[in-house]
């Protein structure tokens, strides 16, 4: 009852004219970057964590989840029309969705992919409300060791499942733990790589890293493999509405996606390209016509993307109730916190319950609004991909130097921006993860803090990390992360050359 009072509360908040302007805001420009190849939502955030810096965290926070779960809806498109996966989630899509698109039934693939992403992102919502406040009363019992074991597990966990390569995973880890280093010792007052620039001694600015590594990082990759040459798109044709047919092989793979979907994102080792590909054989093996997926499958359409929206609602489970950031765009999100002086956790919920809430009813909000802006105008945001994409890199490149140099309004902010953004080109060309760097930044100080008190409490006994059960268990589950990966590959490596 507690819940269901608070979400109430939630609506009152989400519901207020100013917040549903956010809401919009959110949605139309999440839908708008999901049908853009290459841009992503965790770029989108990134670039406009600078401009939000003085906006209410309520309506921004409502924002950035409506660009979320915007692009989940938005990757569709490009996915189905251009066989371009707007979002990495959105690649399962393309397999029969653009086969769809070439027979002239285009039209029905974005009908199913939106009621689709509709339905999932609606029952998913319902789980997160209900969930993430069990996962909150289970972290009241953690103490500074299971603090420090759970972020331990949590940079682990992004550091495993983002990439294909462990070491390199590992590698831009350890470059964020190194900046989150820098600035001054909070226990000791000591400086730490400061270099001589004041400027450093704050510590280097989340924001400006994350800006650098997603905004100015990946667009210069993004511009440098862009191919000069003409795409072929599918114009819609035809019916626009889904047969009656349609709807009995949709409505199924519907609720199989979303039940799929959100649990997979709630795990540490879930995000939203497992769940689709799990959601796409399920399909495939229960169809009564399996010799159609790859050919144009509705349900390989439905499946994937319930399970997309579905997932996107699991991610913010550990991230709100934890702090757990288990994707690249919860990464930012979490930054998007700290800069608003926030700690996802059960304080979140007892001193922010307005922002919390808030945001958990504008999801509501926000998936209906998706349904209404993508169903009937899907023609409309094909139209973006006019946009001639040195324009479209140009104006991000623009934006993003514009936005660091507001924030504290110094020259070395820009260097940093820079130099970091040079740093997140080459990481993306080398097939590094750039998660893993801003994990690292961020929980980075925060676990040695609570290393540190764990410590202090136990008067310096490192066995306090194992004598405690819920800490041994994080730490147990994130060392499994590391070195299952390892062995399935060596025993995978040996097979085949056996």
């Amino acid at each position: 009852m507690d819940t269901l009072s608070a979400l109430l509360h939630g609506f009152t908040v989400a519901l207020t004219p100013y917040n549903l302007m956010w809401s919009a805001i959110g949605v139309t420009l999440g839908t708008a970057i999901g049908v853009l190849p290459g841009i992503g939502p965790a770029l989108t955030v990134a670039l406009l964590l600078p401009v939000t810096y003085n906006l209410d965290p309520t309506s921004a926070f409502i924002m950035f989840a409506g660009i979320f779960y915007g692009a989940m809806y938005g990757g569709s498109t490009t996915s189905i029309l251009l066989n371009t996966p707007g979002e990495s989630a959105s690649i399962v899509t393309a397999l029969d969705g653009h086969a769809m698109a070439r027979k002239g039934r285009g039209a029905q693939a974005l009908a199913t992919a939106a009621i689709g992403s509709f339905v999932a992102g609606t029952i998913a919502t319902v789980a997160l409300t209900f969930v993430a406040p069990l996962m909150v009363r289970i972290a009241l019992a953690f103490g500074p060791a299971e603090y420090f074991a759970l972020m331990v597990l949590s940079l682990t966990t992004v550091t495993a499942v983002l990439g294909d390569s462990l070491p390199r995973g590992l590698a831009s880890l350890f470059f964020g733990l190194a900046l989150g280093l820098v600035g001054i010792d909070l226990q000791t007052g000591q400086a730490r790589f400061s270099l001589g620039v004041p400027e450093l001694l704050d510590g280097i600015d989340v924001v400006v890293v994350a800006v650098g590594l997603f905004a100015v990082g990946e667009t210069l990759y993004n511009a440098a493999r862009h191919r000069y040459e003409p795409e072929e798109m599918y114009d819609l044709k035809g019916s626009k509405w889904m047969s009656k047919e349609d709807w009995a092989r949709s409505w199924k793979p519907w609720l199989r996606g979303t039940l799929i979907g959100f649990p997979i994102g709630a795990l540490p080792a879930g995000g939203s390209e497992i769940p689709t590909f799990l959601s796409y054989l399920t399909e495939k093996r229960l169809s009564k016509h399996p010799e159609e997926f790859g050919h144009g499958a509705i349900e390989a359409v439905a499946g994937p993307e319930a399970a997309n929206n579905a997932s996107a609602a699991g991610v913010l489970a550990p991230l709100l109730s934890l702090g757990l950031p288990t994707s690249a765009t919860a990464a930012i999100m979490l930054a998007a916190f700290q800069q608003y002086g926030l700690q996802p956790g059960p304080l979140l919920f007892e001193n922010n319950s307005s922002l919390v809430w808030g945001l958990i009813a504008s999801l509501y909000i926000g998936n209906v609004l998706l349904l209404v802006l993508n169903l009937p105008m899907a023609g409309v945001w094909v139209k973006l991909l006019a946009i001639p994409r040195p324009w479209l890199y140009a104006g991000i490149l623009i934006f993003a130097t514009m936005g660091a140099y507001t924030l504290n309004n110094n020259l070395v902010d820009l260097v940093i921006l820079w130099v970091i953004g040079l740093i997140g080109f080459g990481m993306r060309v080398l097939d590094i993860p750039v998660a893993p760097c801003i994990v690292g930044l961020i929980l980075g100080p925060m676990a040695e803090q609570q290393f540190r008190r764990a410590l202090a409490i136990s008067q310096g006994d490192l066995s306090v990390f194992v004598t405690h059960p819920i800490s041994l268990g994080l730490l147990l589950t994130g060392l499994l992360l590391v070195v299952v990966p390892v062995l399935l590959r060596r025993r995978r490596a040996k097979y085949t050359t056996a």
